[in-house]
């Protein structure tokens, strides 16, 4: 079955970064585009960026765009997240997700691993 098990989230302070990393099995990773999203204390799941299979296609929540980058080794099948510039407001949980720009929810994702930036 599917397994993505996300890891890398730590407790930063404001303007530093992060790489988020997704171990994928259970599935031709090389075959099927993938996203991050996150959820917030108190609010919905969110989508952050989506990579199509191949690597050549990528996307950003506008909110991210220009601090974040996604990228995938699929050799590895891993797909990693580079945030950089990290704010307050990015603090949330992150999860690895199938599918490259999802309907929140709907798509097979890992446990998740926190992200929290505070001073």
């Amino acid at each position: 079955q599917v397994q993505l098990v996300e890891s890398g989230g730590d407790m930063v302070q404001p303007g530093s970064s992060l790489r988020l990393s997704c171990a994928a099995s259970g599935f031709a990773f090389s075959t099927v585009d993938m996203s991050w999203a996150r959820q917030a204390p108190g609010k919905g799941l969110e989508w952050v960026a989506g990579i199509n299979a191949v690597g050549g296609i990528r996307s950003f929540a506008d909110p991210v765009k220009g601090r974040f980058a996604i990228s995938r080794d699929n050799a590895q099948n891993t797909l990693y997240l580079e945030m950089n510039g990290l704010k307050p407001e990015d603090t949330a949980v992150y999860y690895c997700t199938t599918g490259f720009k999802p309907r929140p929810g709907t798509t097979d994702r890992g446990q998740g691993t926190q992200v929290t930036v505070s001073s």
